[in-house]
């Protein structure tokens, strides 16, 4: 059975390749992306013979916001084994960029400690007067204008009179 990569995959599988340390090799990486090695040393025989698209430098999940991180580890959170690595290779996603993410979203501090509400509150403070201070602005500068219209009405109203 032939199995379909999506682009997207394909890409992020290339990166990961071509940054590997000199201890991993390209059967293990195989291995890790559970798919053929020969397949995979195709494409890396065909990105390395194609010199107007070079190999990709290494990003991982980086076009991935935290709301998509975050509804990613939702769907995936009860996949196992073949099911989890079918779900990845459909969304161009590797495993251990999912296991990072849980990590990363896990070790984020707690919002009610105590120092972080108080910069929080300190940052909502500072920003509401900004706010503040915008608005004023915002307004005094509509007042000039308005009144630059008013003189120059002025000035052509007593200058047609003048006539």
């Amino acid at each position: 059975m032939k199995t379909k990569y999506q682009s997207g995959f394909k890409e992020q599988a290339l990166r990961k390749v071509f940054a590997r340390s000199s201890d991993q090799t390209v059967d293990a990486m195989a291995i890790d992306l559970n798919m053929n090695v020969g397949t995979l040393r195709g494409w890396m025989k065909n990105a390395s013979r194609d010199e107007k698209n070079p190999p990709p430098k290494a990003a991982k999940g980086t076009h991935w916001t935290p709301a998509q991180r975050l509804l990613a580890l939702h769907e995936s959170h009860e996949l196992k084994d073949e099911a989890l690595n079918a779900w990845c290779r459909e969304r161009g996603v590797f495993a251990h960029d999912l296991t990072k993410w849980r990590s990363d979203f896990c070790a984020s501090p707690v919002a009610g400690s105590r120092e972080e509400s108080q910069e929080l509150r300190q940052l909502r403070q500072a920003n509401q007067q900004l706010q503040r201070e915008l608005n004023r602005k915002d307004k005094a500068l509509a007042e000039a204008a308005a009144l630059l219209v008013l003189q120059k009405k002025y000035r052509a109203l007593w200058a047609a009179e003048d006539v």
